[in-house]
């Protein structure tokens, strides 16, 4: 289903919950890239979210239960960066993986995750991830 509506804005119920909660700009770079890509693969709904996740990520990093600006863009995570169906890197699931240990640590003290201090990048990474998650289960509730 298009995520767009005439005008070209996002149908906010259509979203993702995390997309309903995060900014104007999160919405339109999902909603676009997701109508584009439902064109462009004949209605596969799921190639067109993989798709709208994937420009999402470019743009933006999941943080807590929504989705906030990246400062600079491109590839969140090694698997963003191979790209294609079958990429074997796990993805960081919206965690700017990329992201300098410095501002990974930021948003771990951000997230009040425990233990940070003594964590390295990629214990960083997965400890934002499972925080994001936690955070996004009890969004929904």
């Amino acid at each position: 289903m298009p995520k767009t509506r005439r005008d070209g804005e996002p149908v906010r119920d259509e979203l993702p919950s995390t997309l309903q909660r995060s900014g104007a700009k999160a919405q339109r770079t999902f909603a676009h890239a997701h109508d584009a890509a439902l064109e462009q693969y004949d209605g596969d709904e799921e190639r067109a979210y993989r798709v709208a996740f994937a420009a999402l990520k470019h743009t933006h990093e999941k943080v807590g239960d929504r989705w906030r600006p990246k400062e600079e863009y491109g590839p969140s995570d090694a698997r963003a960066e191979q790209g294609g169906r079958d990429a074997d890197a796990p993805t960081a699931g919206g965690v700017d993986a990329n992201a300098s240990k410095a501002h990974l640590y930021d948003v771990a003290r951000e997230l009040d995750v425990a233990g940070r201090s003594r964590m390295t990048k990629a214990e960083l990474v997965e400890a934002i991830q499972r925080e994001n998650d936690r955070r996004s289960r009890a969004a929904l509730r």
